[in-house]
């Protein structure tokens, strides 16, 4: 029997195109006439603080729930460090790229340095600071008081615990923060090359965040301070920031959910099977890819005639151009994308994709 596709626009162009987990929406919709206080002062909230206490294995963690992610990583920075401070990053993290100079905005420099793979590498970043600090001039400078990065990179390649511990080393030896982005931290601790869980992370950094829009939920993000050591205030810094939801029960209610039965790393392992599956099909055609990663982003090169065959058939992203004029495209699953989303993607590339040679 022939199977007949009718393939509609189906999209890989992020992993929060959708809304959210239905179980999400089902809480939700059963909790709503349920009066309780604003600002995360409810009780859904708490429980919500409680789990993730409960599955980093630290009581003492301070857990507060923000909007989203640029609001996130600009009100730690700000809240972290002081007024003087400067961040370190990857020259591809997303507060040096994507967020519009938005921690720069609350006045802190973001320093770059080369990334491999989207890491930076612990030796490189020792050696800057030995630089800098051998400068006699360097108290004229923005001075550095974090490193930041996000877990997976902006490339969906992650760090092994070895890696981490080394940063980790790093911060200590020099009194710096280590604050790691987790805005897609679901899909980098299920992806089968990982060999850290979210304890380790808990152990291994100052202030982590928990992603929720990227990972089932409608929005929110869970920063987390493992050793309960909060900034004074940052409550109130939250709300300067515009961080702070005054139903701030959405929020714990989706926390609340993705943190019952292991539902957030189940759904993350989702994502990671059908990008697996989505790199068949690019690899199974001799098609190359930018980088090799083992998360929900892939990075196949395409050909403009292959781009153009898929026009107004499945949406991607751009990523870059070479200067071979081929492109680097991102490709990105979610914990939502169906097995018959990656089915119509290879049908696609078996009758109007020209071969890659």
């Amino acid at each position: 029997m022939k199977i007949k596709y009718i393939c509609v626009m189906i999209s890989f162009t992020c992993d929060y195109n959708e809304g959210a987990h239905p179980a999400i929406l089902e809480r939700l919709a059963k909790t709503n006439f349920i009066q309780v206080p604003g600002y995360g002062e409810d009780s859904f909230s708490e429980d919500a603080k409680r789990l993730i206490r409960e599955t980093i294995g630290r009581p003492e963690a301070s857990v507060f729930f923000l909007v989203g992610g640029t609001q996130t990583n600009s009100t730690v920075i700000d809240a972290v460090i002081p007024h003087y401070g400067a961040v370190i990053a990857a020259d591809t993290g997303h507060i040096a790229v994507h967020e519009s100079g938005a921690v720069e905005l609350s006045g802190h420099k973001v320093i770059t340095l080369p990334s491999h793979n989207g890491k930076m590498d612990a030796g490189e970043l020792r050696s800057y600071l030995e630089t800098f600090y051998e400068d006699a001039a360097w108290p004229h400078m923005a001075h550095p008081d974090m490193v930041y990065i996000s877990f997976p990179t902006e490339y969906g390649t992650i760090y092994s615990k070895a890696e981490l511990s080394e940063l980790k080393a790093v911060c200590r030896d020099y009194r710096m923060k280590f604050f790691i982005d987790g805005a897609r931290l679901g899909y980098g601790l299920a992806s089968p090359q990982a060999d850290v869980t979210l304890k380790d992370i808990a152990n291994l950094c100052d202030v982590f965040y928990i992603g929720g829009t990227k990972v089932g939920a409608l929005c929110g993000e869970a920063v987390v301070f493992p050793s309960g050591d909060a900034p004074e205030h940052f409550f109130t810094i939250i709300k300067q920031h515009g961080a702070l939801l005054a139903k701030g029960r959405l929020l714990g209610i989706q926390f609340q959910t993705l943190f019952t039965d292991g539902l957030y790393l189940e759904i993350s392992r989702h994502a990671i099977e059908m990008a697996q599956r989505l790199k068949g099909i690019f690899a199974s055609r001799g098609i190359p890819f930018y980088i090799d990663s083992p998360t929900n982003q892939q990075f196949p090169i395409l050909t403009k005639e292959q781009m153009d065959a898929l026009e107004g058939k499945a949406l991607f992203e751009i990523w870059a151009k070479l200067p071979d004029g081929r492109y680097v495209t991102r490709f990105c699953t979610s914990w939502c994308t169906e097995a018959q989303q990656i089915d119509e993607l290879d049908f696609l590339m078996s009758v109007r994709n020209p071969a890659s040679a």
